[in-house]
C-alpha cells in the first residue's frame, strides 16, 4: 500500500514557515519521500499499517492550510502515468516484491 500526503499551507509570515518546515521534517522522518512539491508518498505493509501512518499525519498536521491523505494499493500507484519528469529513487529500485517485504 502507499499513503499519499497532499498538503498546501501558508507561508507569508515567519510563524507559518516555521510550521511549514516543521511538516515537512515530519513527514520525512516518518519515512514519506518527496513525489512532488507538497506530495510526499510512503509505501506500508498493509492497511493496518497504512492507517497508523495516516493517524500519525493527522495528529501532526498544521492548524491552517490544506492537507490530504489518499491510500491506495501498490497495484494502483503503478498505474500513475508519468507525464514530464522522472521517477523517484525508490520508484526506480523498489520492485512490488520487494515493498511487500518492507
Amino acid at each position: 500500500m502507499r499513503i499519499i500526503v497532499f498538503f498546501d499551507l501558508p507561508v507569508v509570515t515567519k510563524t507559518q514557515r516555521k510550521t511549514y518546515a516543521k511538516f515537512r521534517k515530519f513527514l520525512i522522518n516518518s519515512g514519506f519521500e518527496m513525489i512532488q512539491f507538497s506530495v510526499y508518498a510512503r509505501t506500508t505493509r498493509n492497511n493496518d499499517d497504512a492507517s497508523k501512518y495516516v493517524l500519525m499525519v493527522d495528529k501532526n498536521k498544521p492548524l491552517e492550510g490544506s492537507v490530504r491523505v489518499l491510500t491506495v494499493t501498490e497495484k494502483q500507484y503503478n498505474s500513475m502515468i508519468l507525464l514530464v519528469g522522472e521517477k523517484t529513487a525508490s520508484e526506480k529500485f523498489l520492485s512490488t516484491n520487494e515493498i511487500l517485504d518492507l
